[in-house]
């Protein structure tokens, strides 16, 4: 499975987005901080963490006894560009066009 199929499996699980929503929200949460936050067992919540390692969406670092995760957005940037602007740029221009032009025949 190659990085970009990684990610599309990581983020396709909605606990898992939620665990990303969190992290985004405040980085550096340990694992007991992130399972307050779900409606799962303690080995769930890690399940979904190691998907979210291999998919390089998360990356931990150990603070003494404890181990936090932070987020890594660089993978979902990646995606972003290549398969999501890709697609938007085109009718996003047509769109601004249209609006100036729009715009232009209105003042006149």
């Amino acid at each position: 499975m190659d990085g970009d199929d990684r990610v599309f499996k990581a983020l396709a699980d909605p606990t898992r987005r939620l665990l990303l929503d969190r992290l985004f929200e405040r980085d550096g949460r340990t694992l007991t901080e992130l399972e307050r936050e779900t409606e799962m067992t303690r080995f769930g919540v890690m399940k979904h963490l190691r998907v979210l390692e291999e998919a390089g969406l998360v990356a931990t670092r150990r603070s003494g006894r404890e181990k936090l995760h932070f987020l890594n957005p660089v993978p979902i940037r990646l995606i972003h560009d290549r398969w999501i602007d890709k697609y938007t740029e085109a009718p996003a221009s047509l769109l601004a066009d249209l609006k100036t032009t729009l715009e232009s025949e209105g003042e006149q």
